[in-house]
């Protein structure tokens, strides 16, 4: 698929280039972002270079990783957004990170929720999951102002560096961000 931008009130989303890896480094610098996510740890900035240079346009180019990078009005890199594809027709993954001085003001539901309509209308998607380790209360408070419905609790789900972790799932429906 040709990369998409989106725009919602306060940000501007859109696939993150070259330009943009200085700032997604030092975004992935926070302990909370490596503690949380799969980013490498320590996060170099040759895996920024790698993650903006070619795993972001390879996702576009082979539709398995749409990536957005969430900017305010201003610049600012606020949060990273993607939807991976596993394989299932009508369904996708949803995963996020902020930049830590961009918390607290509802920016990553803010293009969260772009996302995730952007999804339900364009691709189709019937079903969008969320997951987070157990315990990242930032990314469920995203999820909830987003209107994701929490599933459960996946025992030993996610991998992160080698070991298994217990999962927080939640899905969005279209008929759930219709009724928002």
């Amino acid at each position: 698929m040709k990369p998409v931008i989106l725009e919602t009130p306060r940000l501007l989303l859109r696939p993150l280039g070259p330009e943009d890896a200085e700032a997604v480094h030092l975004a992935c610098q926070d302990e909370d972002i490596q503690r949380w996510t799969v980013v490498p740890s320590p996060y170099l900035p040759e895996h920024a270079e790698g993650f903006v240079n070619q795993i972001s346009p390879d996702g576009w180019q082979n539709d398995t990783l749409y990536n957005w990078g969430s900017f305010t009005r201003d610049g600012a890199l606020v949060s990273s957004v993607g939807l991976s594809f596993p394989g299932r027709a009508g369904f996708a993954e949803v995963g996020y990170w902020t930049a830590r001085e961009q918390r607290g003001r509802g920016y990553t539901a803010e293009a969260v929720a772009a996302v995730c309509d952007w999804a339900f209308a364009t691709l189709g998607i019937q079903r969008l999951e969320w997951l987070a380790g157990v315990g990242n209360v930032g990314s469920r408070a995203v999820a909830d102002r987003v209107g994701f419905v929490f599933e459960g609790t996946l025992r030993s789900y996610l991998e992160q560096r080698g070991e298994r972790r217990d999962a927080w799932v939640g899905a969005l429906l279209p008929t759930d961000r219709a009724a928002r």
